[in-house]
């Protein structure tokens, strides 16, 4: 069994993807033939039945078979080898069993035979080799005859596959004017054939397109150039197509080809060129600074970097400085911009010299005078009708607001720059002088004032003057003039504002009551300074003086300790207030101090209520109860109103209510009378017919003034039964007065019909006014048939009384 396991470590190593890359043929040499295990245990019995001492070593057993190699892409099923136990003798006593991979599905044995077949064909790129297992069983016994041994099938590699480019596309880039054999790029291709098998996966590169100019390693594919000073200028991109093909390039085998991409990037190998030895350009006079005048290109056959370059203006010919050059960082032109003014009567035309430079030189491949380049430019001015021109660009002057009409402030002056030298004539822009506060010659430009100044309305006046020429084109030219109006002392002083000054009962003498300041309109040099002071007088004032703090403040100050309201409640206190101008001006102004019953901390709590109140002879507690008589009022006001819009909601609904009462057909059209039966009862008679009542003029005329009566009485009641309340015993006298006054006067309102007294009804707050229910009710001998439209009078507006019922 030794030979057995070196067999067996043998096919391990075998295993490994180092080994089994080489197809290998092998095949097991049989060892010496044994008898079986039975025969073996039986000698050995034997052996120590005898007493021997000496035992048989088992001799090896190996297993018999052929080569196990098989071609890939076989399609036909064949035999590739055979296993064989040295114990099958042909009796078909083994039977052989086959496991690993691949086993029943891609080979299969005969388990008769031990031979092994394939089931389909194979692709080495998919897997290389299998591993497997094979045992040989006893078929009497179902026993192992021999150890279960592996074995590899290797698959043997054919040229079916393709070689591929990896990393597609190429793209690569090198510099112009490069040396022959500067590397371009390298090209690798993959072929999935067995590389340690032939020649199925040696590869060799070859050129297809791109010679002369550039070459490939056949083995490495490494692209070089192959052509000397290649010029962007003249060709900037080339395609190079590269082959690669397998079995050495030999034929019957595959190839494949790529495109390699090469770019030439530039090299500072040109300077600039100016097509031009003149470049000529036009330029009105009138042109604003900074108008572009004409472009200039120097051409240069590099890119980028390379042929960025800078234009400069020399001035070794006629004044350059009147233009300058800048370059346009995206064209690369240089653009001739206007630096000063021109002027067609000064110079005409202008004549320099332009310079163009790389900014990046590369002497490599050029001098430094290859680099630059010269041209010449020509500016001609042409002349435009210009507006007249100003000889100052600024005017500022003063003047006094006092100044006399008339008074000159000074002159404009302005010319006419052409040739032709047209006259000028002036004018104020209306505009700028709306109160026209100054005119103006129209032929020398002199200003002079219009009308009286005033510094405290305007004290800067700023006047366009417009200078226009008479003749042509009518051109005209604005100036702005400034005049400034000095002050003078023209106004009197005055208080800074209106003081009520107050002084309390408890005053002592020497307090401060009050602190004027004056302000002034005026604005001297020196600042303001105000002076105050009592009015002269034969005497001095008793109760008050006057301090000037001489920081144009003064202070009010009690003289005496004796002031009360019931001796005097206000003064009188004269104020005189001089400026310090020249003349001085001065102005008396009088002021009212108030006598008011201060707090302990000498705050008047009323401010200049009370003195009012004072001043017009009514005490403060008369004013406080006439403002709140006035909020009472005007309280009650608001409830009287909204009590009055409650009413007249609740009797709207009312009347609904009234209007869908039904009564029966026989009392429709007919009127209820009633009066007492014979048992005391009360009889109810509904076969008369309405009877108009009869006209009565005296009559009328007392219900009349009864009436009116009725209502002054009624508005004197309402006056306190809004303040009483329906639960008073006032207001119920009240309602029971008219209840009364209603049942002795029939002619008056409530009538005694169904339809009245069903409005009435029995729910109501004060109870029915109808007479039906009344005991005091005798009837007259004319008995009073019911308007079917009676005239209601509302009595209160605790019931929805009208408006006109409710004035007093």
């Amino acid at each position: 069994m030794g030979g057995v396991e070196e067999i067996h470590r043998w096919t391990v190593k075998m295993s490994t993807p180092g080994v089994l890359a080489v197809v290998t043929f092998f095949s097991m040499i049989p060892g010496g033939v044994l008898s079986d295990m039975r025969c073996t245990q039986g000698l050995e019995a034997q052996h120590f039945a005898q007493g021997s001492t000496h035992l048989h070593r088992r001799l090896k057993r190996d297993w018999i078979w052929k080569q196990l190699f098989v071609p890939e892409e076989d399609p036909t099923p064949r035999v590739i080898g055979q296993l064989k136990s040295d114990y099958d003798q042909g009796e078909y006593s083994i039977k052989y069993i086959l496991s690993g991979e691949g086993a029943g599905d891609v080979f299969e044995i005969d388990e008769y035979s031990g031979e092994i077949r394939t089931l389909k064909k194979l692709d080495r790129e998919e897997k290389a080799f299998y591993v497997l297992q094979a045992q040989a069983i006893n078929r009497r016994s179902n026993e192992p005859e021999e150890p279960q041994s592996e074995f590899i099938i290797q698959v043997q590699d054919i040229n079916d596959n393709v070689p591929q480019f990896q990393n597609e596309p190429y793209v690569s880039s090198i510099p112009e004017m490069c040396p022959t054999g500067t590397r371009v790029a390298q090209v690798t291709a993959t072929d999935a054939d067995d590389p340690m098998f032939g020649n199925n996966a040696k590869l060799i590169y070859s050129i297809l397109q791109g010679e002369p100019y550039f070459s490939v390693e056949p083995k490495t594919g490494i692209i070089l150039t192959s052509w000397p000073h290649m010029d962007r200028e003249a060709r900037e991109q080339y395609l190079v197509v590269v082959q690669v093909k397998d079995m050495l390039g030999l034929s019957g085998g595959y190839s494949s080809s790529t495109t390699v991409t090469v770019s030439l990037t530039d090299v500072n190998d040109n300077g600039p060129t100016f097509q031009h030895h003149m470049y000529t350009f036009a330029i009105p006079e009138n042109a604003a600074m900074g108008t572009t005048v004409g472009r200039i290109m120097a051409e240069d056959g590099d890119i980028g970097i390379n042929a960025r370059m800078t234009y400069t203006l020399n001035d070794d010919l006629e004044e350059s400085s009147t233009f300058i050059i800048k370059t346009d960082p995206v064209t690369q032109e240089g653009v001739v911009l206007l630096a000063q003014p021109l002027d067609y009567e000064t110079k005409r035309r202008f004549v320099m010299a332009a310079e163009a430079v790389n900014d990046h030189i590369d002497t490599r491949f050029l001098t430094l005078d290859d680099f630059r380049d010269r041209t010449t430019l020509k500016i001609v001015v042409e002349d435009v009708d210009e507006p007249p021109v100003f000889l100052s660009q600024v005017y500022w002057w003063k003047v006094p607001e006092n100044a006399a009409v008339g008074t000159v402030l000074g002159s404009v002056s302005a010319r006419d720059t052409d040739t032709v030298g047209n006259p000028i004539r002036y004018s104020l822009d209306k505009r700028s002088d709306t109160t026209k506060d100054f005119n103006i010659d129209p032929k020398n430009g002199t200003i002079t004032v219009a009308r009286t100044l005033d510094r405290e309305t305007t004290n800067w006046h700023n006047v366009t003057v417009e200078a226009k020429e008479t003749v042509q084109n009518h051109l005209s030219s604005f100036l702005v003039v400034f005049i400034k109006v000095l002050d003078i002392n023209d106004n009197v002083p005055r208080l800074a504002r209106d003081y009520q000054p107050y002084i309390c009962e408890g005053t002592q003498a020497g307090e401060i009551i009050q602190v004027l300041s004056a302000v002034d309109p005026d604005d001297p040099v020196e600042g303001h300074h105000f002076y105050f002071s009592m009015v002269p007088a034969n005497h001095i004032n008793p109760n008050f003086t006057i301090r000037d703090n001489q920081d144009n403040t003064a202070s009010i100050v009690a003289r005496r300790s004796t002031f009360t309201r019931k001796d005097r409640t206000q003064y009188l206190l004269p104020v005189v207030m001089t400026d310090s101008g020249s003349p001085a001006l001065s102005r008396t102004s009088t002021l009212t101090i108030s006598v008011c019953s201060c707090q302990p901390a000498g705050h008047c709590p009323t401010g200049g209520v009370e003195a009012l109140a004072l001043s017009m002879g009514v005490s403060l507690q008369t004013l406080l109860g006439l403002l709140f008589c006035l909020v009472t009022l005007t309280v009650l006001s608001i409830i009287m109103l909204k009590v009055r819009r409650h009413r007249r909601k609740q009797q709207e609904g009312h009347d609904v209510e009234v209007k869908e009462l039904e009564l029966p057909e026989t009392v429709s059209s007919k009127v209820l009378y009633y009066g007492e039966s014979v048992d005391g009862g009360v009889d109810l008679d509904f076969g008369h017919s309405v009877v108009p009542l009869r006209h009565h003029p005296h009559r009328r005329r007392e219900r009349r003034l009864w009436r009116d009566d009725v209502r002054a009485s009624i508005r004197m009641s309402l006056r306190e039964s809004h303040l009483i309340g329906p639960e008073d015993d006032v207001f119920r006298q009240f309602i029971l007065d008219r209840l009364a006054e209603a049942d002795q006067d029939p002619h008056v309102p409530p009538f005694d019909c169904l339809k009245i007294y069903a409005n009435e009804g029995s729910e109501t707050p004060t109870g029915s006014l109808s007479s039906l229910a009344s005991s005091t009710f005798e009837i007259e001998p004319e008995q009073p048939v019911c308007n079917p439209r009676p005239y209601l009078v509302r009595l209160t507006p605790w019931y929805g009384g009208g408006e006109e019922d409710t004035i007093f």
